[in-house]
């Protein structure tokens, strides 16, 4: 199933296929490991839902919901 980053809930895994930013923003998730064909899961989310962590190739990292929209993901079983 595809979906975006962001609709993604705690726990949940899946498979980055497309990230749909440019410039600076897209070369800097490529630097943090977010890349397609890479696994992702969501570990923790704030009280108020942004930012929220995500587990990308043995690393944390923090996203806002602004960027994890334009991240397009397919859920792994």
């Amino acid at each position: 199933m595809i979906k975006k980053l962001s609709e993604l809930k705690k726990g949940e895994k899946a498979i980055i296929r497309e990230l749909n930013l440019n410039g600076l923003t897209r070369r800097r998730l490529f630097d943090l490991g977010f890349i397609p064909g890479t696994d992702v899961m969501v570990v923790f989310e704030s009280p108020l839902g942004d930012p929220v962590a995500y587990a990308v190739r043995g690393t944390l990292i923090a996203l806002r919901r602004e960027e994890s929209e334009k991240i397009i993901v397919e859920l792994v079983n």
